[in-house]
């Protein structure tokens, strides 16, 4: 492959694993849709990344926190458990449609629950 091939391979090897954690897809740029983003590299379009629907993105989320724990989010002890409701609120988790229930089901605890462990932080 000439310098251009290797530069651009090398390019889009770099932003794969942003891409993965953000849970999106890459394409071939010609593939690209409305709502994708295509990315150039020196003056060309390299290749575009499908982004993932915001309720996607909270369920990558949460896998990508049971990967990082090594266990089930179930199986956190309340500290634990309260620490991750606090990631969680600052990735923007419970902005999303019925994220305090995918995250309570995640954490194996009841939506009150979790709405205790968001107020815990705010309270006096």
């Amino acid at each position: 492959m000439n310098d251009t091939g290797d530069t651009t391979d090398a390019f889009v090897t770099a932003v794969k694993p942003l891409v993965d954690a953000m849970g999106g897809e890459l394409m071939p740029p010609e593939g690209a849709g409305p709502d994708d983003v295509v990315l150039a590299w020196q003056g060309a379009d390299v290749v575009a990344v499908r982004l993932p629907q915001l309720a996607d993105s909270l369920d990558h989320i949460l896998a990508a926190m049971e990967r990082t724990k090594g266990v089930p989010l179930s199986a956190l002890d309340r500290r634990q458990k309260q620490e991750a409701v606090r990631l969680l609120e600052a990735r923007g988790a419970f902005s999303v449609r019925h994220g305090v229930e995918t995250v309570a089901g995640a954490l194996g605890v009841s939506r009150f629950t979790v709405y205790n462990y968001l107020n815990r932080d705010k309270t006096p």
